[in-house]
């Protein structure tokens, strides 16, 4: 395994969490809500999605062992915000996997072409 392909792998590690809370509609919304409207309480999250607090609190659960969100209280609540870093994670394994494929995709293009 080459170098290049040792990296790959690792970041592929490292952003699968990421991809398997993401995985999930839900989670995904909640995701983007906080990414678009700033951080939150489960209360507030709750609000318009159809979904209750506790499976809320389980989603939110999830979304922070993957590294995605963080909690700090803030009297009674806590609230919650997005946090980025894992999301670059998982946006670098993508990129190295979409720059495979381009090249790939070349190396074929060049096969034909020659054939």
């Amino acid at each position: 395994m080459s170098r290049a392909e040792r990296s790959t792998a690792r970041e592929l590690r490292a952003a699968a969490p990421v991809f398997a809370a993401l995985g999930d509609e839900t989670r995904l919304r909640i995701v983007a809500r906080l990414g678009t409207g700033g951080p939150a309480s489960i209360a507030r999250l709750t609000e318009g999605s159809g979904v209750t607090r506790q499976a809320i609190s389980k989603h939110l659960l999830v979304l922070e062992t993957a590294g995605l969100v963080r909690s700090a209280r803030q009297g009674r609540e806590s609230v919650y915000e997005l946090h980025p870093r894992e999301l670059e994670t998982a946006r670098r394994a993508l990129d190295r996997i979409s720059a495979a494929w381009d090249d790939a995709l070349d190396r074929l293009a060049a096969h034909v072409e020659r054939d």
